[in-house]
C-alpha cells in the first residue's frame, strides 16, 4: 500500500509523514511537494520524495503513480484551492488509486470565503468514483500562539466572537487522526469533525492567556467592522478583505459552528486530545 501526501514539506505534511515512516515501510510512503529540497531528512530515512505542483499539471501523472491512498491537504490558496483540489483529485482517479482522505474545515455557511473551497472539494469527492474521508479540522490551537502574543502585547484581548465558543486542535493530534485514517480501515464515507477536547469562549482565552503569561489580559468585546478597521489600520489586509475574514470567522463562532468536541481524536488515536493550555505552555517554552 502506497500513501502519498500531497503538501508534505508544510507543517501538517511533515507531522504525518513523520507517524506514517512509524508504521509503514518507508518504500511505501511518498510525499509530494513543490521543493523536494525541504524534505531531504525524510528522503534519508527512506522515503520517497516527488516534485508535486498542484498549479503545474504536467508534474501530477509522476506525483501519483502507483500509489493507493492519498492525504489532500488543503491549500492555503483562497479562492483558488478548489481548482488545485480537483486537479489532485483527477490525477489520483487516473493514476488508479482507491481512498483519498482531504483535510478540510467546518463548513460556514453559503458564499463564506473561507469554507467555500472546502465545501467544493468536498462535493467533488463525494460525487466521485473514489472512496474518502473527510477531516473537518477545527481551528489550529497553534494560532493561538500569536493571539496571545499579541493580546499581552495589546494589554487586551480584541474579540468579535461575542459568547461563541471554539474547541482549538493541537496540529500533531491532527496529524495522528489522518495517519490513522490512512493506515486503518473503516473510515470510507465518513466525515470527521476533528477538534480538541474542550470549547473555550473568549473569556476562556483571555483567563487563560493572563494564567500562561503571568500578565492580566481582559476581554473587549467588538463588532466585525471595529476589528477589521482595527486590522487594517495595524498594518493589516485592506478593509475589505479583513471585514470578509474577520466576520467569516466571527459570524461562524458567534453561531455556533466551532463549539462541537467530538471525541475523534481520543477514538481514532487512542489517546486524549490536546488541551489549548499544552500547546500554549509549550510554545511559551520553546521561546
Amino acid at each position: 500500500m502506497k500513501v502519498l501526501i500531497t503538501g508534505a514539506s508544510g507543517h501538517l505534511g511533515r507531522a504525518v509523514a513523520g507517524l506514517l515512516l512509524e508504521r509503514l515501510a518507508p518504500a511505501d510512503v511518498v510525499l509530494g511537494t513543490r521543493s523536494p529540497d525541504a524534505l531531504a531528512d525524510f528522503m534519508a530515512r527512506g522515503a520517497e520524495v516527488r516534485e508535486l505542483d498542484l498549479d503545474r499539471p504536467e508534474t501530477l501523472p509522476g506525483a501519483f503513480l502507483g500509489v493507493d491512498r492519498v492525504l489532500l491537504i488543503s491549500t492555503d490558496a483562497l479562492g483558488r484551492r478548489g481548482v488545485q483540489h480537483q486537479a489532485a483529485i483527477d490525477a489520483a482517479t487516473r493514476a488508479g488509486a482507491t481512498f483519498i482522505a482531504y483535510t478540510s474545515f467546518p463548513v460556514l455557511g453559503s458564499g463564506d470565503v473561507i469554507s467555500a473551497d472546502h465545501a467544493a472539494t468536498e462535493q467533488s469527492l463525494k460525487d466521485g468514483p473514489l472512496e474518502w474521508c473527510i477531516l473537518r479540522n477545527f481551528p489550529y490551537a497553534e494560532g493561538e500562539t500569536r493571539a496571545l502574543a499579541e493580546a499581552v502585547a495589546r494589554g487586551e484581548l480584541v474579540s468579535n466572537t461575542g459568547a461563541g465558543r471554539t474547541a482549538f486542535v493541537s496540529r500533531a493530534d491532527c496529524a495522528a487522526v489522518a495517519a490513522a485514517v490512512l493506515t486503518t480501515s473503516g473510515h470510507a464515507g465518513q466525515v470527521y469533525d476533528v477538534t480538541g477536547p474542550a470549547a473555550l469562549d473568549a473569556q476562556d482565552r483571555a483567563r487563560l492567556f493572563s494564567e500562561v503569561s503571568s500578565r492580566s489580559v481582559p476581554v473587549r468585546h467588538v463588532d466585525d467592522e471595529t476589528l477589521a478597521r482595527e486590522l487594517a489600520a495595524a498594518g493589516g489586509a485592506p478593509f475589505p478583505v479583513a471585514l470578509a475574514m474577520v466576520s467569516g470567522i466571527g459570524g461562524a463562532t458567534r453561531e455556533g459552528a466551532f463549539a462541537t468536541v467530538s471525541g475523534v481524536v481520543s477514538r481514532l488515536t487512542g489517546r486524549e486530545a490536546t488541551p489549548l493550555r499544552t500547546v500554549l505552555v509549550s510554545a511559551q517554552a520553546a521561546g
